[in-house]
């Protein structure tokens, strides 16, 4: 039996089913901000900051950067597995692709709960 270490769950079903779950919250983050912005025509700086000062938007907004890198990890995963047959060359993208979602990670989290 072949184990894979590279998948992000422990199967394809539980991959499947993290990207979905990760596709549903991005889609609710999305609606909320274009709701946001309709129903707040005349949006200032000071609003919008106020809005993001409020802890439940930033975990809100928290996990939808933990969704997104989730969902670019699985199909990025997908990508390199599916079409990279060499298999030091599919290891090296992933490692970069791992290292830029990660980068993207840490630097959402500076932004949400910088000073």
């Amino acid at each position: 039996m072949v184990t894979n270490i590279t998948s992000f769950g422990r199967s394809g079903l539980s991959d499947w089913l993290m990207q979905r779950a990760s596709a549903v919250i991005m889609a609710l983050y999305t609606v909320f901000l274009v709701a946001y912005l309709l129903f707040n025509p005349g949006l200032d700086y000071y609003t919008w900051s106020g809005l993001f000062d409020q802890t439940w938007m930033r975990i809100f907004s928290l996990l939808t950067f933990i969704s997104l890198a989730a969902h670019a990890w699985i199909g990025l995963w997908t990508v390199t597995t599916d079409y990279l047959k060499s298999t030091p060359l599919r290891v090296g993208a992933q490692m970069l692709i791992i290292l830029a979602i990660f980068v993207y990670l840490v630097w959402s989290i500076q932004i949400l709960w910088g000073a």
